[in-house]
């Protein structure tokens, strides 16, 4: 027997842009993009759309996701998760090295195939539909195939069948839909369903940032001709003025439960003085077909904080038959507070992040807690810097990392670093006998405060919205203001990360720093 639960927005808070969905069954997947991160694509599961929990990572070997001089905001764009016939698939593209590829599983929770590169698909942004017949069909973006863009973002969406067997598209490629508006930009992240009698496809247009959309078209073939929504966009914040507490709202999925209700994940932002240092977040919106279109939260027309949803609750920590039970929860749940206690722990769980492609050499765990060697990179590197992190998923939060500074060379630093990219960060670190507070802007490095340290310290950033303090053990070492952290100053697609991180910034050493824990909490 089922019954109403409410899920709150964001469902997935923090840096999980580009968010995709499948349902089968009674349980739910959700992906998304991860960037320069490795290990790549994140894997949700939930069985009520309210509860989620992470049960892996689709590309989770370093073999699999090749990000060497991969730009922050460059390596993984946006994923497709889809299910047939046993068989998990996820399409996405590698923007850095080899293009668009497929991997699959029939486990969601891995492991997951090497990647089938589509040697023969350009652009971005794929996608996959099986039709009733059983063929596959690949829907992407590309730039305007005649004579190139006319403008930024001037691009089209086109359509190929895909042969499986051969990991190939076969066919015609046929350019269907350049967008709903006159002179739209971006038109991106495509989906083909099939519903009413019609092929639709939903997509985003106007980029992902305030213009950004949810369009929708259909037609009774699936190579059209196709007919835009009059009512498009169907989905959007950008008519709600700059101080709107939502954004940016775009590029939707949808599913249908056993219920028969239907729902769309889609991205948005939550910004504070109109400054975004979470990144684009997983939001949820129910809409019903009228007139044979998608209506999202009728009656309102854009996105809610509670969703009502006609399923029986599950919780992933109680149940266990779960990923987070089987596995002694070793990923912690989204969105709640973190105490890492390193020398307790066996391996890192499936949320931590690192940057690039490390060496196994990087860290250990051991009895005395996670041992990070002092990396020849430093954190404003286009490289693989010795850092670990977990996302920021709250506005307001302290986080703290207790480390033995004792084994520190001269010239080496760690700490706890806030991420917004190699060139935007806020590091509280030590280095020659000095735990400093440092602002990075622009990669340039700026001491807001230090103090005297040595043996085991404790370094903690407190975020208040957009105000930062950082403390040494219990002395405050300064202020400031991390609105340059934010996607609006700093540009991409990333959200703020923090973790601990060493370096020998630039030289070559076999220095090990302890570190006992890493603590994340809200409020």
């Amino acid at each position: 027997m089922s019954e109403h639960i409410f899920a709150t927005n964001p469902i997935m808070p923090g840096f999980y842009p580009d968010p995709s969905i499948c349902a089968v069954g009674e349980d739910y997947y959700l992906c998304n993009s991860t960037f320069a991160y490795f290990p790549g694509l994140s894997v949700m599961h939930s069985k009520d759309l309210v509860h989620w929990e992470q049960i892996g990572n689709v590309l989770d070997r370093h073999s699999q996701l090749p990000l060497e001089g991969a730009d922050h905001s460059a390596g993984l764009f946006a994923p497709t998760i889809r299910y047939h016939e046993g068989v998990f698939y996820v399409i996405c593209t590698n923007v850095t090295h080899g293009g668009n590829f497929i991997v699959t599983a029939t486990n969601p929770e891995g492991p997951w195939s090497e990647p089938h590169y589509l040697e023969d698909a350009d652009g971005i942004d794929p996608s996959l539909f099986f039709d009733d017949d059983g063929k596959c069909y690949y829907i992407g973006t590309h730039e305007n195939p005649d004579g190139g863009a006319k403008y930024n973002g001037d691009w089209y969406i086109y359509i190929a069948e895909v042969d499986l067997e051969n990991w190939c598209l076969k066919g015609e490629k046929k350019d269907v839909w350049n967008g709903a508006l006159k002179g739209c930009i971006w038109p991106e992240g495509p989906h083909i369903y099939k519903e009413n009698g019609y092929y639709y496809i939903m997509h985003a247009e106007g980029g992902t940032g305030p213009e950004h959309s949810v369009m929708i078209c259909r037609s009774k073939e699936i190579w059209g001709p196709y007919a835009g929504n009059p009512k498009n966009p169907i989905l959007t914040h950008r008519h709600l003025g700059k101080d709107y507490p939502i954004k940016y709202v775009g590029h939707g999925d949808i599913i249908k439960t056993p219920n028969g209700e239907w729902f769309m994940t889609m991205l948005a932002v939550r910004p504070l003085n109109r400054y975004t240092t979470m990144g684009r977040e997983t939001f949820l919106a129910k809409f019903i077909w009228e007139d044979e279109w998608p209506v999202v939260n009728p009656g309102v027309g854009m996105l809610t904080e509670k969703v009502e949803i006609d399923l029986p609750e599950w919780d992933p920590e109680k149940d266990p038959d779960s990923y987070t039970c089987r596995t002694g929860h070793k990923t912690t749940i989204p969105g709640t507070d973190k105490d890492y206690q390193f020398a307790s722990m066996k391996e890192l769980g499936d949320e931590f992040l690192f940057l690039r492609n490390y060496q196994a050499s990087m860290y250990k765990l051991t009895p005395d807690g996670l041992k990070l060697r002092c990396g020849k990179d430093d954190i404003k590197a286009v490289a693989s810097p010795s850092y670990i992190c977990i996302r920021q998923q709250h506005h307001h939060f302290k986080s703290t990392a207790t480390f033995d500074t004792s084994a520190l060379q001269g010239g080496e630093s760690a700490g706890l670093v806030l991420m917004q990219n190699n060139l935007y960060n806020l590091r509280a670190e030590v280095i020659d006998g000095q735990c400093r507070m440092i602002l990075c802007q622009d990669g340039n490095d700026e001491i807001i405060g230090q103090t005297p340290v040595s043996g085991t310290v404790t370094v903690s950033v407190v975020v208040d919205g957009l105000n930062t303090k950082v403390f040494c053990d219990s002395k405050e070492l300064g202020e400031a203001s991390v609105a340059n952290l934010s996607t609006e100053v700093a540009g991409g697609f990333v959200g703020c990360c923090i973790g601990i991180y060493a370096s020998a910034n630039g030289k070559d050493s076999d220095t090990y720093v302890t570190f006992k824990d890493l603590t994340y909490k809200a409020g």
